[in-house]
């Protein structure tokens, strides 16, 4: 867990995904040579702050989105969200702006729900400010804030160790809209022609889905993915006898958002583990569903 607490601790809130990319770049210089296969990387350019990487011959793609959610300084000390965060009174914020580092906390006003910050000195505007990242972790969870999507990447990255053909794409902008898997999906299917897609995201804990039983293979969020693939990977999740969860929701979205909307023909399927309170400082895991998601994808990779 102390890769997953290093990722947890760079800040990248949508739109400033530079320093998690640059740690992943320098993890991948030095861990691809214990892996099984040296993929090809592609960074950097036209791919912005994203990372593409190619191993063998591949016949799959896993997208697994790098930002967060989080706040930006507005005028006189306003603050406004990146994506969805929970918002509660003296929740710790931190940050970096010209004038040095930042810790401070944020205030809800209780009858606008207006959103502002409090500290000794006016932020810069456009600062970012993310939560504190408190890392906790016991015999069966990880807590902390930004295990979505930071257990995602930490999955792909865990997959990349045993991974032989395959595609792992690292994704901007998730939490706040899109935008950069359009032309990830457009080069890596144009180049490659690889159209089917796992989305290495976390998901949520609800009525349906619980801790501890298992990654959760969702047949349905906002979307609706194409069921003929969805259902080729429930029978390799059952036949491999890996413990997994169905989800159907009605709302929520991924990166798959723009593989269903672009122009290329891609399948996709969103398979994460899942966690309680979602988007905000204190989310928790079971490690029991990130083994099974871990060792779901494995399978999924060398099958699909």
């Amino acid at each position: 867990m102390s890769l997953l607490q290093a990722l947890c601790q760079i800040p990248a809130p949508s739109g400033q995904e530079a320093a998690l990319t640059e740690f992943l770049l320098r993890y991948i210089q030095d861990q691809r040579t214990t892996w099984h296969t040296q993929p090809t990387i592609l960074a950097g350019g036209e791919f912005q702050d994203c990372i593409i990487l190619i191993f063998g011959t591949p016949r799959t793609a896993v997208f697994a989105h790098l930002d967060s959610i989080g706040f930006t300084v507005r005028y006189g000390r306003q603050l406004v969200k990146i994506g969805g965060p929970v918002v509660e009174t003296g929740y710790r914020l931190v940050g970096q702006d010209s004038q040095g580092p930042i810790d401070c906390t944020l205030a809800v006003d209780d009858t606008t729900g207006a959103l502002s910050y409090k500290f000794h000195r006016d932020i810069d505007r456009g600062t970012a400010l993310t939560f504190y990242c408190d890392f906790r972790e016991t015999e069966t969870t990880v807590q902390s804030c930004y295990l979505d999507n930071r257990l995602g990447v930490w999955n792909a990255l865990r997959l990349c160790e045993t991974l032989t053909d395959g595609i792992v794409a690292f994704s901007c902008w998730e939490e706040h809209g899109g935008g950069s898997v359009a032309y990830l999906a457009k080069h890596i299917y144009e180049t490659y022609g690889v159209r089917q897609a796992l989305i290495s995201d976390i998901t949520w804990v609800t009525e349906g889905v619980q801790p501890g039983l298992g990654v959760a293979i969702s047949l349905r969020d906002s979307l609706i993915p194409r069921r003929s693939y969805v259902e080729r990977i429930r029978r390799i999740a059952e036949a491999a006898g890996l413990p997994h969860q169905l989800e159907v929701e009605g709302s929520g979205g991924s990166d798959a958002k723009e593989l269903q909307h672009g122009a290329q023909p891609w399948d996709w399927c969103f398979i994460g583990a899942p966690e309680d309170n979602v988007h905000s400082p204190h989310e928790i895991v079971d490690k029991r569903d990130i083994e099974s998601m871990l060792a779901l994808y494995q399978v999924l990779m060398r099958e699909l």
